[in-house]
């Protein structure tokens, strides 16, 4: 009967607290209170909360106590389902709702004094005190996830920073005149295009204008307070035009004269649509800091560039800020629809604490607009919210009114804090709408009639907010009318000013990144580039990379790959693929350039060949033998990463582009596995120069060759890429031997220019016996676009050109057939094609009277499509499989039988 008796002698404030901490932690409480929590815990979910038993045994006051910090504890855990967020709808009803019966409390306890007030920084007060304050934090214009967080830390801190004024800023006058200031810009930015540019498509902002002054107050903030010195910006095109006027500032009479249409004043680009267009500039606060500001380039594919700007970001961390994740801030910007549907955004929120992706915490806002183009949210996603993604990783989410400027502006301050301090993401969603169609030419009463009756009544932010100001005597009329006529005033004058300008002038992206660097067109990527290095620092390389080091104990394989090295390159001089790769990056990294790999296991290789990273087998210490020769003055980074194609993919080709000076690698587990990543290669590997300027030396591998492995694991797809060649856009090669692809990735490098190259890998040529180089090879050679026959000319009347592992597979059919009458010639590099050296090689046979192209692929696939529209020289024949819907068979038999259908087609006579 009087087991609980104790409780009574005990401090009735120490108990909630310590009961408040259970809550946050129970391992972190005495064992024989954790014990008599969780028998308190088990009562409530056996009994109900007025059961004779727990009344008579827990003491009253003790037991109110406790069901006060359960009541807390439902503010802090579901507050945010009753909040008012919702500008334009009626929010969805949920239960149990927030009511003090829910708690075993009712209104005869509203004016007792609790303890439990202390929890939340108001000592010993009245349960009506206590209620008022919970309403203020969590069911006003800010709703916070935060309750499913593991670490103890940071659930203090959030509980500890909601308690400072309610969860409601108090600004200063001069700080209300600021975010008004940009509210102002905003809101009469996009009621200025609609005047002067009627049905013309721009994906305004009005709904959501609050995105503005938030992000003004944040960088502001970043800069001044937290010492950031540089941003990241990834968003879609909606509100993107805003952006870059209002944020970075870009002159208005350009962004005029792109909607007037006029052309380009580049000749040698396409450029893009006004709202896809990226901008680097640098901006002075009052203080005299500076930070620098990159809104990246997009295309239309929704949340793509996200992960572009994630690889941005890390690659600016790894090489200009020396690790120091605090001077550069990430933000990316995603559509509600986007971020719920598009699987890219799970990918990249994935990568955020992983070694090889991490970028200190990413600010993540969601332009809510409830709708995507013409979906309604409920038929958008099944989860509560569109940020649920932000679980994944128990990353916080504060939901806003976007009507609440001062809110929003808020709520971007406590997400810098907490970036800052944790650093970990965290995500805002910015609950608005959108005046307009999905862009100014749709009816959106089409489909939502209800939803925009209640938006064409709904007044602006902006008239919101000067309504608040003016009540509460922080400005008056004339100051609001004088901003806005001064706004307007400019715009005006920049629009009659843009009249006078012929074309429109494309601006390049993070140019200063990019100085020295010339782009270059067709002409320039056929000349030859000195690649060679001395054999004395390729053998200092390899007895580096064939050494255990010492205190090291590797695994007796790892040691017998060691020993291999060695042998090939000191005793039989014959190097293979894996050989050529490593020297490939060992003498980049003497030069002084960076090397990063990234991909599915790509430590290793997939095909066991690379062993970059090698483990200690006491400690499991991760060791890159290229790293340790004292002669480096580069970095060599090599990641496993998640099991991501298109994420991954993005994030490399960003660090590529805002790191030219580093040799960039991606590579898939198989060839075809870059079908997940193809958004990536249509927008931006192929295509980026074209439209935005931007060259990138993003090198991506893909494993290729057909071997019986089936549909899957037999074709990179070839023909993909070929087709999205054009003059100059990129480079596409499937080498034979490992020097010419030791001469192609440091010819990458070489340059003075970048593009991106796509590398069809071999498998089984891995350990294959003819696919050696010899050192000389290396030291002495340089890229081979061509490589001819070693076979007596005058007999030759059959050229067959081919390429890749099907060259050694006709090789090795001629050998047994003692043919002399056909030539194999290699086409190493299959754009751009060098036309010029293919012309040499044909000349060499002048009895030669058939041409074919020979490939392994069925004729719809590979490169043969590529060859009939491209290969100009010759009346070209064609030896392949025939046309298939799958790139190969699925049985092993049927693939020999069909393989050696088309080798034996190569070598039929004429009668």
């Amino acid at each position: 009967m009087d087991k609980f008796s104790f409780l009574n002698a005990a401090h009735t404030g120490f108990i909630a607290d310590l009961y408040e901490q259970y809550l946050t932690n129970p391992d972190a409480i005495e064992p024989s209170w954790r014990s008599f929590f969780q028998g308190y815990d088990l009562a409530n979910e056996k009994y109900t909360l007025t059961d004779k038993e727990i009344s008579e045994e827990i003491p009253q006051e003790v037991r109110k106590e406790f069901l006060v910090i359960d009541l807390i504890n439902g503010y802090r855990t579901r507050g945010h389902l009753f909040t008012k967020t919702n500008p334009v709808r009626e929010r969805r009803k949920y239960e149990p709702t927030l009511a003090l019966e829910n708690f075993g409390l009712s209104d005869a306890d509203l004016n007792t004094r609790f303890s439990a007030g202390e929890i939340l920084g108001l000592g010993k007060t009245t349960l009506t005190v206590i209620i008022s304050h919970l309403q203020a934090i969590y069911c006003d214009s800010i709703g916070v996830e935060y309750m499913y967080m593991r670490n103890p830390e940071k659930l203090k801190w959030w509980q500890e920073r909601l308690n400072q004024n309610d969860n409601h800023p108090n600004y200063s006058v001069d700080s209300k005149k600021y975010i008004l200031n940009k509210l102002n810009q905003a809101v009469t930015f996009e009621s200025f295009l609609q005047t002067k540019y009627v049905g013309q498509k721009r994906f305004s902002l009005e709904g959501g204008e609050a995105l503005i002054p938030g992000i003004s107050v944040a960088l502001r903030n970043a800069s001044e307070s937290f010492g950031v010195e540089e941003c990241v910006i990834g968003m879609a095109h909606r509100g993107r035009l805003n952006t870059l006027v209002n944020i970075f500032k870009k002159p208005v009479r350009d962004l005029f004269s792109e909607f007037e249409g006029k052309d380009f004043e580049d000749e040698n680009i396409d450029g893009d649509v006004k709202y896809h267009l990226g901008l680097t500039l640098s901006k002075t606060y009052r203080d005299g800091k500076k930070i620098k500001m990159n809104l990246v380039p997009n295309p239309s594919h929704l949340e793509t560039v996200a992960a572009v700007a994630e690889g941005i970001t890390r690659a600016k961390i790894d090489r200009k800020y020396n690790g120091d994740e605090n001077k550069i801030l990430p933000i990316i910007i995603h559509g509600d629809a986007a971020i719920a549907g598009q699987g890219i955004a799970y990918e990249v929120t994935q990568m955020a604490k992983l070694n090889g992706y991490k970028t200190g915490g990413t600010i993540h806002i969601v332009v809510n607009n409830q709708i995507g183009f013409t979906t309604n949210y409920l038929d958008a996603r099944s989860s509560t919210y569109c940020t649920d993604v932000a679980k994944v990783t128990l990353s916080p989410v504060l939901h806003v009114n976007a009507d609440d400027i001062e809110a929003v502006c808020h709520a971007m301050e406590m997400a810098l804090e907490y970036r800052m301090k944790f650093k970990s993401d965290i995500f805002i969603d910015l609950l608005g709408y959108r005046k307009y169609g999905h862009n100014e030419g749709d009816e959106p009463r089409f489909t939502q009639p209800n939803l925009y009756k209640a938006i064409s009544k709904h007044k602006d932010p902006k008239d919101i907010y000067v309504a608040k100001l003016l009540a509460e005597g922080s400005i008056d009329a004339a100051h609001i009318e004088g901003i806005t006529a001064e706004f307007k005033a400019m715009l005006e004058d920049e629009f009659e000013k843009s009249k006078l300008q012929a074309t429109s002038k494309l601006k390049e992206f993070m140019q200063s990144t990019w100085k020295g660097f010339v782009r270059q067109q067709l002409e320039a990527m056929l000349k030859p580039i000195d690649t060679t290095y001395s054999a004395e620092a390729l053998k200092g390389i390899s007895k580096i990379v064939s050494t255990v080091p010492e205190n090291v104990k590797f695994v007796r394989k790892a040691e017998r790959i060691l020993q291999g090295r060695a042998k090939m390159v000191f005793e039989d001089d014959k190097l293979d693929w894996g050989m050529a790769e490593t020297l490939a990056y060992g003498s980049l990294l003497e030069e002084g350039f960076h090397v990063r790999i990234s991909g599915q296991d790509v430590e290793r290789g997939t095909f066991s060949h690379r062993h970059a990273i090698l483990r200690d087998e006491n400690t499991e210490e991760r060791i890159n033998l290229l790293n340790t020769n004292p002669k480096n003055k580069g970095e060599m980074t090599i990641y496993n990463s998640l099991l991501s194609e298109y994420g991954v993919l993005g994030f490399d080709y960003g660090y590529a582009m805002a790191n030219p000076n580093t040799l960039t690698i991606w590579e898939a587990q198989f060839g075809d596995f870059s079908n997940g990543a193809q958004i990536m290669f249509d927008q931006y590997i192929s295509a980026a120069e074209d439209k935005w300027k931007m060259q990138n030396g993003i090198v991506v591998l893909l494993p290729h060759g057909y071997e019986g492995q089936g549909s899957e694991h037999s074709s990179a797809r070839i023909e993909r890429y070929l087709q999205l060649c054009a003059e100059d856009n990129m480079t596409v090669a499937n080498c034979t031997t490992p020097a010419n692809f030791y001469h192609l990735l440091r010819r990458q490098m070489k340059r003075n220019y970048r593009k991106p190259l796509i590398v069809f890998t071999p498998k089984s040529l891995l350990r294959h016996p003819k696919v050696v180089s010899s050192m000389d090879d290396f030291s002495k050679g340089e890229f081979q676009e061509v490589i001819d026959d070693v076979i007596n000319p005058s007999k030759v009347t059959k050229l067959v050109f081919c390429m890749g592992k099907f060259y050694y597979d006709l090789l090795a059919e001629r050998e047994k057939l003692e043919r002399e009458d056909i030539a194999l010639i290699r086409i190493e590099q299959l754009f751009p094609l060098h036309l010029e050296k293919i012309q040499q090689v044909i000349d060499r046979y002048p009895n030669a009277t058939d041409y074919v192209w020979a490939q392994e692929e069925p004729r719809n696939m590979g490169a043969w499509s590529f060859m009939l529209e491209r290969f100009e020289l010759v009346k070209l024949q064609v030896c392949s499989l025939k046309y298939y819907a799958v790139p190969a068979a699925g049985s092993s038999t049927r693939f020999k039988i069909r393989h050696q259908r088309v080798i034996d087609s190569v070598f039929e006579t004429k009668e």
